[in-house]
């Protein structure tokens, strides 16, 4: 895909801007008006929400207990702190979708980070489609044949709030990409492509020819001193077509400063001088594309080394926020203020480059230098919008907790395999340090609400050490349910698989699919089959065993077709498999191969999940309000804040709205027994204080 005419985009946001202007008195009036004959009378007239992406509540009881996480424990004692069950499966998009919509997943249709084509076995992303025939560039623009297609099923309850009158600021919550249209503004996150199309691609540029490997997630590139200059090419852009060159690139100079521990840096038209083991900051980098065409990104470079090899990290390259080539806000200029006010900030939906530290490209001192800097870039955004909607909701989500957590768990854990051969003593206190953040976080945003704004802090999900992982392909494969072609050659999603002769697989890190006829192109499984072997396969799971720990490697495998209600219940797995703690989805069975063992060590970087049985990881929900509810589920918070404005919750959702005990009635309790509770999680029970303080996410083998 391509991303091209950013020169026209910002002439639309500024057209849109001028409208906006102009149509505002109107647009005002008519709000007004149609909330006036509605009759809405809220609890409130301000709700804000901060989301902190995987807080864990047994380490926040922990931390409170110890009197490190003040703020916390000040809306514990004044307000409410309880655990918040998430979703079935506790991934973030699928309990960010439910969050926004206050369904579950069979009724909003994200079931993991990627969905299958049903066609090919082929891996697509499961919350957007890009489609891209004549136009190319146009694509950018919902032109020309080409289009940006959001898959999330329902609607986000913003958007209903919009519909009766009550304004709404949405910064950076999961699955928002492309932005949608409502009475408010948003800033798109978790999914946001980079400039090259992916989900984020760093550069690595080095003098060592034994580095040149394929790095998941990066792209190494070999270059060579000429004296002490290197002369090469950043790749941007792809090339629409096919066409020739394959991708738009700009000029890149690297030159060795003498005596000095720096060097110069040339890219394109900007020019820096970039010291050894120091961020550069964004770097504006403008891609010529054609005669006329020009695309504006962002990006950072670090020099990692200069003795005995040149080794230069490049970010992957963020869409402009001033000069996006393609929206990630609405309205399309909400981007282009924001930059304005705040300078450049990053725009791709997975921020933080946990792919670059995975690969060993950059020090785990440069990945939460980085990941800070983005932290402080939303906090900036998240308090000037809070300053300036003084009524109405503001939601915004912070990535940092669920990044951290992901990359530096072993560090609570000296067996973790992860461990082996790397110290582990830097940064022994880095997750407490960095929840203490979060406290700081939350009593900056308490600080700017009065009394009467409602405050939640919340988590989708809480967190645990990932040191096993399960390949659910080499399992089926030896239990006779997958089969290979003869003399085929294994590789990446399912590649070599006798579709003929197989009845189920995997990929992706929430579980099984049936190979079912007349739904995959090439099923043998009949629907009169399915249940059975549904049934057959979450029985077989359940008695996983690891033989080298001497544990259970599953908690509960879970029959999706009973877990999930909806009219797309039967689009995500079949089963879901609800892993022990310290286990998950192995990387090799996440890319749909099918060999190897069942059990493998995870040593990467990456040594925290959350990929696991959801009653093992639920999320936290803390306010400044006192709530009679005992377990709030994510699905609950979207018509407990359409009840606090005063607006009725759809009856398709299927959270209930939670009751306060400062503003309990009769006719309250009466709105919330008409109809059964329905959570987005499957068995998911709440675990008691003492229970959560022991395993505080240690010793979870």
């Amino acid at each position: 895909m391509t991303f091209l005419g950013s020169f026209l985009v910002l002439a639309v946001a500024f057209l849109l801007l001028l409208i906006s202007i102009l149509t505002w008195p109107f647009r005002f009036l008519l709000i007004w008006v149609r909330r006036f004959l509605r009759g809405v009378k809220g609890e409130t007239d301000r709700v804000v929400v901060l989301g902190l992406d995987g807080l864990d509540p047994g380490r926040v009881r922990r931390m409170m207990a110890e009197g490190k996480l003040p703020h916390l424990q000040r809306l514990a004692e004044t307000g409410t702190f309880s655990e918040l069950s998430t979703t079935l499966p506790p991934i973030s998009p699928v309990a960010w979708s439910s969050f926004q919509t206050g369904v579950n997943p069979g009724k909003h249709s994200i079931f993991d980070f990627l969905n299958r084509n049903l066609k090919t076995y082929l891996p697509e992303m499961s919350s957007v489609r890009i489609i891209e025939r004549a136009g190319g560039w146009l694509a950018s623009f919902g032109l020309g044949g080409s289009s940006i297609r959001m898959l999330r099923r329902s609607q986000p309850f913003w958007r209903i709030l919009g519909e009766h009158g009550v304004f709404s600021t949405i910064l950076r919550v999961p699955v928002s990409f492309p932005p949608e249209k409502f009475y408010g503004l948003s800033l798109s996150a978790m999914c946001t492509p980079d400039i090259r199309g992916t989900q984020g691609t760093f550069t690595y540029f080095t003098t060592d020819p034994g580095e040149i490997e394929q790095a998941s997630g990066g792209l190494c590139v070999l270059v060579s001193l000429d004296g002490n200059r290197i002369t090469t090419t950043l790749p941007g852009p792809p090339n629409p077509s096919g066409g020739t060159p394959a991708e738009y690139s700009v000029p890149l100079k690297i030159e060795i400063l003498p005596g000095q521990e720096k060097v110069r840096l040339t890219a394109g038209d900007e020019r820096l001088i970039l010291p050894l083991n120091q961020d550069s900051g964004w770097v504006r980098i403008t891609f010529r594309c054609g005669a006329m065409m020009r695309v504006r990104a962002i990006c950072r470079f670090r020099l990692e080394c200069l003795n005995p090899h040149v080794r230069l990290y490049v970010s992957p390259i963020h869409l402009d926020p001033e000069r996006p080539a393609m929206p990630i806000s609405h309205p399309r200029y909400y981007s282009i203020y924001l930059a304005k006010l705040h300078d450049a900030f990053a725009t791709l939906g997975l921020a933080e480059d946990t792919w670059a530290l995975n690969a060993g490209k950059i020090s785990e001192s440069a990945f939460l230098e980085q990941a800070y800097v983005i932290h402080e870039e939303r906090v900036s955004m998240f308090m000037d919008a809070i300053r300036r909607m003084p009524r109405g909701l503001t939601v915004c989500v912070f990535d940092a907790p669920d990044r951290i957590q992901h990359m530096f768990y072993r560090h609570d854990h000296s067996e973790h395999p992860a461990n082996r051969g790397r110290d582990i003593s830097r940064h022994a206190n880095v997750l407490d340090e960095m929840y203490e953040r979060m406290d700081q976080l939350v009593g900056r945003v308490a600080r700017e609400i009065d009394e009467k704004s409602v405050l939640m802090v919340i988590s989708d999900h809480g967190f645990c050490t990932f040191q096993r992982g399960v390949s659910l392909n080499a399992w089926l494969r030896q239990n006779g349910y997958l089969t290979l072609l003869p003399d085929a050659e294994p590789g990446d999603y399912l590649a070599g698989v006798d579709w003929s002769a197989t009845k189920a697989y995997s990929f992706g890190l929430s579980g099984i699919y049936l190979n079912q006829k007349g739904r995959e192109s090439q099923g043998i499984v009949t629907k009169e089959q399915s249940a059975a072997l549904r049934t057959e396969l979450a029985e077989k799971l359940a008695e996983l065993f690891d033989e080298e720990r001497g544990v259970r490697a599953i908690h509960a495998a879970h029959d999706s077709h009973k877990a999930w209600s909806g009219p797309y219940a039967g689009d995500g797995p079949d089963i879901v498999v609800g892993y022990a703690r310290g286990y998950r989805s192995s990387w090799e069975n996440a890319a749909g191969r099918t060999d190897g063992p069942v059990f493998t060590d995870n040593t990467r970087f990456w040594s925290g999940d959350h990929c696991v049985d959801p009653s093992l990881v639920p999320g936290v929900f803390f306010s400044n309000c006192r709530w009679m509810t005992e377990q709030p589920a994510i699905t609950d918070l979207a018509p407990t804040i359409l009840k606090l404005f005063g607006v009725k919750a759809p009856g398709y959702m299927d959270g209930r709205p939670m009751i306060r005990r400062s503003a309990d009635s009769a006719a309250d309790n009466e709105d919330n027994t008409d109809a059964p509770r329905l959570s987005a999680t499957a068995g998911t029970a709440a675990i008691s204080a003492e229970t959560a303080t022991s395993m505080d996410n240690r010793g979870a083998l």
